[in-house]
């Protein structure tokens, strides 16, 4: 006799703010790991302004 219940499907509007928070640090992630002034309308500002970060993660630079 099995006694556990069916799992339920959870529905895709309770996961949506999980996948914009997804979404989000992905798109961070981007900008301090590969951004190289790209992105950027004023040249290298985004780069110098995450500089500490890409050491602290590893990330060459130089």
């Amino acid at each position: 006799m099995n006694t556990t219940a069916a799992p339920t499907p959870v529905p895709v509007r309770d996961l949506l703010p999980a996948i914009v928070a997804a979404a989000a640090m992905l798109v961070l992630l981007y900008l301090v790991q590969f951004d190289q002034g790209a992105v950027s309308q004023t040249g290298s500002f985004l780069h110098e302004l995450v500089h500490d970060a890409r050491h602290l993660l590893g990330v060459p630079c130089h």
